[in-house]
Formats: C-alpha cells, sequence, structure tokens
C-alpha cells in the first residue's frame, strides 16, 4: 500500500509540472514538411522535488508503446533485406524516413552552430581511423542506412534508412563490419577463416518488435567508435549497457536505470547533443515547466545550484558539473586507447606476414594496418576551460605543422563569463599529412585493391589513392605529424560520495587535478603574499578580539565580586 501511495504521489508530481504550461509542452501537429522539424521530446526527467518513484514511473511510460506490431499486417514479412523492413515501416511512419535524412546520423555532415563550419565525419579530422573518403564500406557500418559503399550513394532513397539500428527491442539485430550498414542476409563465416558461421538476423521477427531506442541501439556505434570497444570516447563502452552504480548512477539498473535518448532527447529524429559544440554553461536550467527540447546537459535536471551547500554551488560557476562527478574514466573494465601512431604501420614478421602483437591483457599494441597502440584504464581526465567553441580542423584547413598539431582545440579563460573547467580524454596520435600543402591527408585504408594500405602496406600508393578519391590537391610527398584530440568526458558519473574530494584540486601537490589551470587563484593551492599577509593579519585580529573579549569579561567579574 505504500509502494502504491508513493507511485502515486510521483505522478501526481509529475502531471504537476507538465501542465504548468502546458502550451509549451502540448505536442505540435504532425508537419508537412520537415524542413524545420519540432516533435515533442521524450518524457521529461522531474525536477528535485520529484520522488524516485516518480522517475521510475516516466521510465515505465516512456517504454511502453500503444501499438502492437506484431498484428500490423505490412511488417507480417517475410523480409529478406533491411531496406524491405524500411519500406514496410514507411506505410505508416510516413514522415520518418524525411526527418531521419536530415539527421546527423544520415549525412554525417553538421554545421557547426558556433562557427559556422562544415563538419561531421566527411570533412572534420581526427586521430582515429582518418577518413571515410575512399573508405565507405568500413566506416559506414555505423551509418544510419544501407548501401553506402562510395560517393555516388543515393541520399534521397526512404527506403535505404536504417530503422531497425535504432529500434530493434530483441537484441539480435547486427550490421556487418564491411558490408555499409548491411546486416548479412545469409550464413556467413566471420571473420574469414575462423571457422564461425554467423547466421542472419530474422527481420521480420525484429520488425514485429521494435520499440525506443535503448543503450544497447547507440552504443552499437557509439560504444565501438574508433573501430573497437572504448576505443574513442573513454567514457562510452559496452560496460555502459548493464553498468553498476558505481559507474554509472544514471544509467545503472539499480540508480535511475535512464538511456542515452533521455538526455540526448530526439525531436523529429534530431539528436540534441554535440561534440562539435557541447554547451559549456546550460542558462536555461530546469527543463520544467518550460521544456526547451535538449536534456543533453546536467542543469536540465538538477539546476545550475544543485547542492545543498552553497560553498559547493558556488563552484558551478566555473567548474562543469562532470569536473567533479567523473573522477576517471574507462572505469568498466574496459581498456580506452590513449595512444594510435600510424607512422610505424606496415610491419612485417621473419615470415614476411602482416605482424600483429597483443599484451599480457590481450590489447592489439602493434598492428602492420594502424601501427602502434597504447590503452589505459581508471584514467583520470585533463582539465582546460571550455566556453562553448570547439576549432575543429578539417581535412582540407592549412594547418601549422611546426608542433604538436590539436585537431579540435577548446577556447576558454579564467577571464570569459561563458567558460567552465572540463575533463577531457586528450587522444594522441600521430598521422600522415602533406608537407608540400600543408593539409591533413586522405588515407585508403580499406578495399580488396592494390592501393588499399591493409592489402598492401605502401602508404605512397595509399595516400594517393586517397587524395585522388577525394579530389583533393596532393603533390606525392607525405610525413607524419603528432596530433592530440580532446573528448568530452560527460558519462561514466560516479555515485556523489564517489565525487573528486576538495583536497585533490585545493593542493599544492604536483599532481593536483588542476596543477595545468593557471589562470586563476587556488586557495590551497596557490600563495600570494598579500593575501597571506592580509589572511595572518585577519586570524591575528581575531585572535586579539578573542583576547581582549575574555580580558575584559575578567576584569567586570573581579569588579562585580569586589563591589
Amino acid at each position: 500500500m505504500i509502494e502504491l501511495v508513493k507511485k502515486l504521489v510521483g505522478l501526481g508530481l509529475l502531471a504537476s509540472a507538465l501542465i504548468l504550461e502546458p502550451a509549451e509542452t502540448a505536442t505540435p501537429p504532425a508537419p508537412a514538411r520537415v524542413d524545420n522539424p519540432v516533435l515533442p521530446a521524450s518524457p521529461p526527467v522531474p525536477g528535485p522535488l520529484a520522488t524516485r518513484e516518480a522517475v521510475e514511473l516516466i521510465t515505465l511510460f516512456a517504454a511502453k508503446t500503444t501499438t502492437d506490431h506484431s498484428q500490423l499486417k505490412p511488417l507480417q514479412g517475410p523480409f529478406h533485406t533491411g531496406p524491405e523492413v524500411t519500406q514496410a515501416c514507411l506505410k505508416c511512419h510516413n514522415q520518418a524516413g524525411l526527418q531521419v535524412m536530415q539527421s546527423i546520423h544520415w549525412t554525417f555532415e553538421k554545421i557547426s552552430p558556433t562557427t559556422g563550419k562544415k563538419l561531421g565525419k566527411r570533412y572534420a579530422a581526427n586521430n582515429f581511423c582518418g577518413s571515410i573518403l575512399s573508405n565507405e564500406p568500413r566506416c559506414t557500418s555505423c551509418h544510419a542506412g544501407y548501401g553506402w559503399t562510395d560517393q555516388h550513394f543515393d541520399f534521397t532513397k526512404q527506403e535505404n534508412v536504417d530503422c531497425l539500428a535504432c529500434h530493434d527491442t530483441t537484441g539480435t539485430y547486427k550490421k556487418v563490419a564491411t558490408d555499409a550498414g548491411h546486416p548479412p542476409y545469409k550464413p556467413r563465416e566471420m571473420p574469414p577463416g575462423s571457422g564461425k558461421i554467423v547466421q542472419p538476423p530474422d527481420l521480420t521477427k525484429i520488425a514485429q518488435h521494435v520499440g525506443r531506442p535503448g543503450r544497447g541501439n547507440c552504443g552499437a556505434c557509439h560504444f565501438n567508435g574508433g573501430g573497437g570497444d572504448a576505443v574513442k570516447h573513454g567514457d562510452l563502452d559496452t560496460s555502459l549497457i548493464k553498468p553498476s552504480r558505481d559507474l554509472d548512477v544514471h544509467m545503472a539498473v539499480d540508480g535511475a536505470n535512464m538511456v542515452c535518448a533521455d538526455c540526448h532527447t530526439f525531436n523529429a529524429h534530431q539528436p540534441s547533443g554535440s561534440r562539435y559544440a557541447i554547451t559549456a554553461r546550460d542558462r536555461h536550467g530546469f527543463d520544467l515547466p518550460k521544456d526547451d527540447r535538449n536534456r543533453a546537459t546536467c542543469e536540465s535536471c538538477h539546476s545550475a545550484t544543485p547542492h545543498q551547500e552553497a560553498r559547493l554551488n558556488l563552484h558551478t560557476r566555473q567548474i562543469a558539473c562532470q569536473t567533479c562527478h567523473i573522477p576517471a574514466f574507462a572505469r568498466g573494465g574496459i581498456a580506452t586507447k590513449m595512444l594510435w601512431d600510424w607512422s610505424t604501420g606496415g610491419k612485417r614478421g621473419a615470415d614476411g606476414k602482416p605482424l600483429f602483437i597483443k599484451d599480457e591483457h590481450g590489447h592489439l599494441i602493434y598492428s602492420a594496418e594502424k601501427g602502434d597502440f597504447k590503452y589505459e584504464e581508471n584514467v583520470r581526465p585533463e582539465y582546460q576551460w571550455y566556453n562553448g567553441i570547439v576549432r575543429q580542423i578539417t581535412l582540407t584547413d592549412k594547418i601549422d605543422d611546426s608542433g604538436i598539431l590539436v585537431l579540435n582545440a577548446v577556447e576558454g579563460s579564467a577571464q570569459d563569463p561563458n567558460a567552465r573547467i572540463w575533463p577531457f580524454k586528450v587522444m594522441h596520435g600521430k598521422q600522415p599529412y602533406d608537407p608540400v600543402n600543408k593539409t591533413l591527408v586522405v588515407n585508403h585504408v580499406y578495399g580488396k585493391d592494390d592501393t588499399s594500405f591493409w592489402e598492401n602496406f605502401d602508404y605512397a600508393k595509399s595516400i594517393k589513392a586517397g587524395m585522388e578519391y577525394a579530389g583533393y590537391p596532393y603533390r606525392g610527398q607525405f610525413s607524419f605529424i603528432e596530433t592530440r584530440m580532446n573528448w568530452f568526458i560527460t558519462h561514466m558519473v560516479a555515485p556523489k560520495e564517489k565525487a573528486v574530494s576538495c583536497q585533490e584540486c585545493h593542493s599544492r601537490s604536483p599532481d593536483s587535478r588542476l596543477a595545468a589551470i593557471t589562470d586563476l587563484y587556488l586557495p590551497g593551492r596557490d600563495r600570494n603574499i598579500w593575501v597571506d599577509r592580509i589572511g595572518w593579519l585577519l586570524v591575528a585580529a581575531a585572535l586579539a578580539a578573542g583576547l581582549l573579549h575574555g580580558l575584559f569579561r575578567l576584569i567586570n567579574r573581579f569588579r562585580r565580586n569586589a563591589a
């Protein structure tokens, strides 16, 4: 009975929040066009007065559906290919394909809202796999579509949209790593020569059991970015599919049990949150009662002053929530890649075969196809000021090769009112570039042809082929440049009792977390002769005042006794 009352109270709080401004949260009509579609976000997360039961109710209602897809005639199948399933989906969801086709998951393009620069996987440089150009069948295995094998892919065909990658709830839908987004359609040995036969997924069953995306749906791509589990982000890996509360309080089953889309809200299939322009300081704050349809910030649910102690709330002016509440990344037992050196690729063993070396943990630390690697677990982030502006290098930008090249420098300082101190994984790399034109290069690594690096291990051939394919100028000379890439750390939020302690920052130890942040005065770490003098004067004044007060009381007592 008590549990029922708790749930009813939670539901009442949620309902009260939802009706405060009905005009803001009412569901808009379906648009005739989808030039700038706006649909309601996922169910709102309650404010600080709501109970845990209210959170559970929201999750329960969000997971339910009003349609039993197994009963729908268009989904009776049989389906032999992914596009056949999509054509069936579009018979009812006739705007969904058009909406997906405007998202970054489809175009691999994004205009930075802060710099106006065209970015996305097709243009932005990285120090992991390089470029999707000339490598499409491999790189587009994580495209939200089917068949992007080369530059002639038709981005206007709705049946090429992959609905099942995001909406499969069976956990059986898997894309082939080298088939341009398609799952296997017949029994297949994978990897070749392994003797392991992979059966094709039951597309009809999957189509009849679609639903809201879960952590596994998003993670199929985002946990495996850069070519493997935990390789790229550091705070995203398969340990987050069923994490403990110690690993992530939001996604843990015994925590909030949230899914990715609870924060990265989708509006007409357009995801919120972007590594090209992460919100440095959310001045909007709580999403309720006024919803800005973007919950990819801590403040959306917790506000800008979430602590009971005023002193801790003062920290949020200059410190991002993640800085204190994510003490380390790669904490789930899966190491993340911290270094990738392409310059050493192409080595062969004594037997003349391409060389591959693993460490004692089974991590590939050398690959003839990719060079040298370094992995780490439980990594303490590096900290930098960030004001919302990321200066992302593209493949055609002129670069300064006189030193280490930062591929996505973040802006900010202690004097910047928009900046706060954020945590980052800083990826170290060494990658090919054009020393004549001063640009990075497209390296053709994948393909069953003589110019592919993974076939011939000849950089001269693979880079020439990649640059010709992309249509970029190239003089035939290449070298290697050391690079750095900043990856925002926003997941793997620890329980509050395991947040970063005060002394880890407010310390004169050279190992202080904020040792690299030198443009502000940090109590407990920094010394200023006048601040020290004034401080000691105040201490002396306080002691003197106490002594004088005690002396006066003694004198008055003697006088009273004498009278």
